[in-house]
């Protein structure tokens, strides 16, 4: 059943994740939605979701997404989300997933692979990016079957994918999570930001737990957020918010009037290269 996964997981007393229901049915050729979530839990990662079918398709990128064509980035498939899932920002106060949601990048996406569900049985599923980071023809493969180093055999687990950028006009050596580490949703908002700072009704609303082990994971998670808010502090703020707050086909067009949309427009190697 779709969602199940996702709902077993989850107790929605204590979470403000959203509630497993599925999205709008899309007609075909309709713009798809697709999201990368910055999440700072017992480790950080990214969650890279593309909508197929009322719900997102999920991977864990481990070091996040790259630009970079040389770099093949580990993605570890999840349960699918909801799609309600795709704007979500903030604390996951206890439970599976504890820590502190930002959302990174999110637009539209469109296949490259005539059929989509033959593509993901297949493990080869090629598609196109507009977002405000990530943008133009991507690939994510399915790892089992590669030769490893080691044996020389096939290996890697049945969810063990890997996330590539194609070489195109939005491919270049920059490191994409570096150059541009903050929320699209909240203007100019790092971690610790998004815990307290510039959302405290959502802080005091869903507190973290403070005590046994969740309470000293979060710890260690609270001091992480704030010793990276102070390392991005230094730095230029390279990302604007839109104001939209929920996922729809229209979002990435209306932001684009927005002044995100203007360091987006071009590709990040060419803004580097202005530095």
């Amino acid at each position: 059943m779709a969602l199940e996964d996702y709902r077993k997981k989850r107790n929605f007393e204590k979470t403000p994740e959203p509630e497993a229901k599925l999205g709008p049915k899309r007609k075909k050729g309709e713009e798809l939605f697709f999201c990368v979530q910055k999440h700072l839990a017992s480790h950080l990662h990214y969650d890279f979701r593309l909508e197929w079918k009322g719900v997102l398709l999920s991977w864990a990128v481990p070091k996040g997404p790259s630009i970079d064509p040389k770099d093949k980035r580990l993605a570890m498939q999840t349960e699918d989300h909801p799609y309600d899932y795709g704007m979500f920002e903030g604390v996951i106060p206890e439970g599976y997933g504890a820590g502190i949601v930002m959302l990174w990048d999110y637009g539209t996406w469109e296949p490259e692979s005539e059929d989509v569900e033959a593509a993901l049985r297949k493990g080869d599923l090629k598609f196109r990016l507009n977002g405000f980071k990530l943008k133009g023809s991507w690939v994510i493969v399915k790892t089992h079957g590669y030769p490893s180093a080691s044996s020389g055999r096939g290996g890697g687990a049945p969810n063990s994918w890997l996330l590539i950028k194609h070489k195109d006009d939005w491919a270049g050596p920059v490191s994409i999570t570096e150059f541009a580490p903050l929320s699209v949703k909240t203007p100019d908002a790092d971690f610790a930001e998004i815990l307290q700072g510039k959302t405290p009704a959502l802080w005091h609303s869903n507190a973290p737990a403070k005590g046994g082990d969740t309470g000293a994971m979060f710890k260690r998670i609270i001091e992480r957020a704030l010793s990276m808010s102070s390392g991005q502090n230094t730095t230029t703020k390279k990302t604007k918010a839109t104001k939209d707050t929920k996922p729809n086909t229209g979002n990435a067009r209306a932001a684009k009037k927005k002044s995100a949309a203007k360091s987006a427009k071009k590709p990040a190697t060419k803004r580097a290269a202005k530095k």
